[in-house]
């Protein structure tokens, strides 16, 4: 395993304000960056704004504004999104920001002077909404763009192209020897066989149409175009090519750091194809891991800014708990297969795992310690009920899934694997029935077992859950009352740490909702959907 990680989400374009759909990913990579922190491991986590393009400067004449007052408004949202749903990213990447820029202004010259760049003139079908040129054999007879269905126009322009045919070889090379680079492998093989195979064409890289990008210094009629602008601020944020490379060399440079990319499936060719082959160009290496996760659907079709069909996370938060929000977008949907939101499902999730499983658990453990031991977890004892051993060796294999699962980055299955802990453990209490164990004196030891194995399991629980449920995993620690030196990652491997202390008050971690008004009130903030 390297030791440190490098985590990044795309960085998201400021046209509008962001939807539960951008929240996904940003949660994901969030929890994966809080689990590796928890295991010890450096990560460093980006997110971020792609400011510029033909889009933004139409909206932001729209709106009667400068495209930088446009951007700057919408991206303020942006930033309480992050803080709202408790992001932990180290840095927050702006291509308006000069520190990229320059950058990039740098990196063009660089491609320039490597000869896999020149000018010419492009012609072919444009989409003004994905800022993306098509050939026919893409569009086909309807003229429709294939990544997002809108209608395509013929456009022709001056522009520089990046001559893709150079790294073709290299990069089907590059796929051969790292199989996992492109993660799940059905997006590779589309590479492979929808665009590559039939023939790759070389990538226009600049626009004279529109003036809100980073300009071209040898030809500053031409713009940057937004894909070689926005890809490479994943080596701008660190600080590539500046006086001040250390984050450069050790996040990106250092084989020890792993780097990985989290993205949307329909941002797939930009980053599995151009990226590599800019990386290639400039002598650097390309990241180990492009994830790419499935979109969260509404029921009928793909949630879009433009198309008013989003689900805003605000009032969710402030309705559900930060938590809620949070376990359901990494729990509902497998983690690389498209999913879908809708209000029943939210509402069952919730229910399901968290009000009825993990918050019960906890109540019905802390209640009878209260009521057998007066508020006292007893001592490890080892096993002694026949029922022990399996819920000690469950445990130990549920963390073993655990780290096997989101190292890989199956996310949702790690989470699924606690769950079933925590399942494991309510069925426990029904296999060793400590009411009826209770009534029996002779029975004590044997209560006092139950009483133990089950703060333990909990206590594992919440050790694995902390890198999603951010305060309720801390909240179910507070009420077991584990010390500070126990709520480190290393312990959870030891069943039976715990004993001993006082629990605190039992108090609800996720009360049970009504399904029928909740469900509604969900509705009502789609706009009755």
């Amino acid at each position: 395993m390297k030791k440190r990680f490098y985590i990044t989400t795309p960085i998201y374009y400021p046209s509008a304000k962001l939807h539960i759909g951008h929240a996904y990913c940003t949660v994901l990579a969030d929890v994966f960056a809080r689990y590796k922190r928890m295991r010890g491991f450096e990560c460093y986590f980006l997110t971020g704004a792609d400011e510029h393009g033909q889009k933004i400067e139409r909206n932001a004449s729209l709106a009667n504004k400068t495209p930088q007052e446009f951007v700057d408004g919408i991206v303020e949202g942006f930033y309480k999104l992050w803080d709202l749903l408790e992001i932990s990213n180290n840095d927050f990447i702006r291509t308006t920001q000069e520190r990229h820029w320059l950058r990039v202004q740098e990196i063009f010259t660089k491609l320039l002077e490597n000869d896999d760049i020149y000018l010419g003139k492009y012609k072919g079908w444009y989409c003004k909404d994905c800022e993306a040129f098509w050939t026919d054999t893409q569009v086909g007879e309807n003229h429709i763009c294939p990544d997002c269905g809108r209608e395509v126009q013929i456009a022709e322009e001056e522009a520089y192209f990046f001559r893709t045919s150079k790294y073709v070889d290299r990069l089907l090379k590059f796929y051969e020897e790292n199989p996992n680079f492109i993660t799940p492998e059905s997006r590779k093989n589309e590479m492979i066989n929808t665009f590559i195979k039939p023939g790759l064409d070389d990538l226009c890289i600049s626009r004279t149409s529109f003036s809100w990008g980073v300009p071209i210094r040898e030809n500053p009629k031409h713009v940057i175009y937004v894909w070689l602008d926005a890809l490479t601020n994943y080596i701008t944020a660190l600080g590539y090519n500046t006086e001040n490379p250390e984050l450069f060399d050790k996040f990106w440079q250092d084989e020890e750091c792993e780097i990985i990319h989290l993205l949307g499936a329909d941002i797939t060719r930009f980053h599995a194809i151009y990226w590599p082959m800019f990386l290639m160009s400039l002598g650097l290496r390309i990241p180990d891991r492009e994830f790419i996760h499935g979109l969260l659907m509404m029921k009928d079709c793909k949630m879009s800014k433009s198309k008013g069909n989003v689900v805003d996370p605000y009032p969710l938060v402030e309705k559900y708990g930060l938590d809620a929000v949070r376990y359901y977008l990494v729990r509902e949907v497998i983690f690389g297969q498209n999913g879908s939101f809708t209000p029943e499902q939210f509402v069952e999730r919730i229910n399901a795992d968290l009000a009825n499983s993990f918050g019960n658990l906890l109540n019905r453990t802390i209640g009878m310690m209260n009521k057998y031991f007066q508020g006292q977890i007893p001592e490890y004892k080892g096993n002694v009920t026949p029922f022990d051993g399996e819920l000690s060796s469950f445990a130990k294999a549920v963390i073993n899934r655990y780290e096997l699962c989101m190292d890989d980055l199956k996310i949702t299955d790690a989470f699924i694997a606690v769950n079933e802990l925590v399942q494991r453990a309510n069925k426990y209490i029904d296999e060793t029935t400590p009411w009826v164990l209770a009534k029996d004196e002779s029975k004590k030891e044997e209560l006092a077992s139950v009483m133990n194995h089950l703060a333990n399991t909990i206590y594992t629980a919440a050790i694995l859950y902390q890198p999603v449920l951010v305060k309720a995993a801390e909240k179910a620690l507070d009420q077991l009352n584990v010390p500070q030196e126990l709520r480190n990652y290393e312990n959870v491997y030891k069943f039976g740490v715990l004993g001993g202390q006082t629990v605190n008050k039992a108090e609800a971690l996720f009360p049970r909702l009504d399904s029928a008004i909740e469900v509604e009130f969900i509705k009502n903030l789609m706009g009755g959907k």
